[in-house]
């Protein structure tokens, strides 16, 4: 069976688990306390969301190796970001810790998505 080819950014399956994490987290973060609105629920759903923004510009500016590679490093940047909000989120008791290792774990494998893009940018680029 031959794989579908990849025609935009929502195909990627990258930004998929970016963003089903990111809808994960959304959901998750309507128990935190309000008292948390304004910082770390406003922080993990930014970041969260940042990671699947990025890649849609990313995609877009593949005609340009240097300028593709610079939006994944931002996504990058934010997953990571994200793991940290996540790491907060535990110790302040607003996510069970083994659901807290799941979502980690999800940021570990976009993040590993995005290093291998950034690494070998060659085959998402456009073919002038």
């Amino acid at each position: 069976m031959e794989k579908e080819p990849i025609k935009n950014h929502q195909d990627l399956k990258v930004y998929q688990m970016a963003f089903d994490a990111a809808m994960k987290i959304f959901e998750l973060s309507k128990k935190f306390p309000v008292e948390e609105r304004y910082s770390l629920t406003d922080q993990i759903r930014r970041s969260s969301r940042s990671v699947c923004a990025n890649l849609a510009e990313s995609w877009r500016k593949r005609r340009y190796e240097a300028a593709f590679v610079a939006k994944l490093n931002d996504c990058e940047a934010e997953a990571a970001e994200t793991q940290t909000w996540i790491e907060f989120a535990v110790k302040c008791n607003y996510l069970d810790v083994e659901l807290g290792r799941e979502l980690y774990g999800i940021y570990n494998r976009i993040l590993g998505g995005l290093v291998n893009m950034i690494t070998d940018p060659s085959p998402w680029l456009m073919k002038r």
